[in-house]
């Protein structure tokens, strides 16, 4: 199985499959708009205008599970995004990605790529943790996503090959996404 056996709903309600994305390298990113890490926008799209003409893609979606930072409607999510950042990859319809009614999409993120922990040597991370056993401990236990802005890696073929947490920056992993293109470029 891959994420290509999943479908997902535009901000506009249209469904897709995600195997529209097959032989694209993707970041699936849970969002929000009132969010801390909401400034990951800005370097989100600009790894999506340095890449995009080299098979990769980023798929947002809005979240409104942490904090209630998503609480608009999917077309209010979309309008932030492109007002304030300027952001011309796809954002879909708002998903929960816990609990009961969790997309399955995210269920299978979090099956494939589980928490690997936060590097308390980062002062963010340290932070984001603490906050999260304040407002949300529940989200600390096993693999559920810890907050907004949570990125997962995902290969040319589909398969789930990493997860970010909130705290890692798009910079912090942009040689993931070009290792990736560049092992891509070589087979075809």
């Amino acid at each position: 199985m891959s994420i290509y056996h999943f479908e997902v709903k535009k901000a506009n309600g249209q469904t897709i499959s995600l195997s529209d994305y097959k032989g694209k390298v993707l970041l699936i990113v849970n969002t929000a708009s009132k969010c801390h890490f909401t400034p990951q926008f800005q370097d989100l799209q600009k790894l999506y205008e340095k890449y995009r003409d080299h098979h990769f893609e980023i798929l947002g979606f809005p979240c409104n599970q942490f904090g209630e930072q998503e609480p608009g409607s999917n077309e209010d999510a979309v309008a932030f995004c492109q007002l304030n950042y300027g952001v011309t990859f796809p954002i879909f319809a708002k998903v929960e990605v816990n609990g009961d009614n969790a997309h399955p999409l995210f269920q299978y993120l979090k099956k494939n790529a589980p928490f690997r922990g936060f590097d308390e040597t980062n002062p963010t991370a340290k932070i984001l943790k603490l906050m999260i056993l304040d407002k949300a401990p529940e989200w600390l236990v096993g693999d559920e996503i810890k907050w907004n802005f949570t990125k997962f890696l995902i290969d040319q073929n589909g398969n789930v090959i990493r997860r970010y947490e909130p705290n890692e920056e798009p910079v912090d992993f942009e040689k993931d996404i070009a290792e990736l293109l560049a092992s891509q470029m070589q087979n075809h």
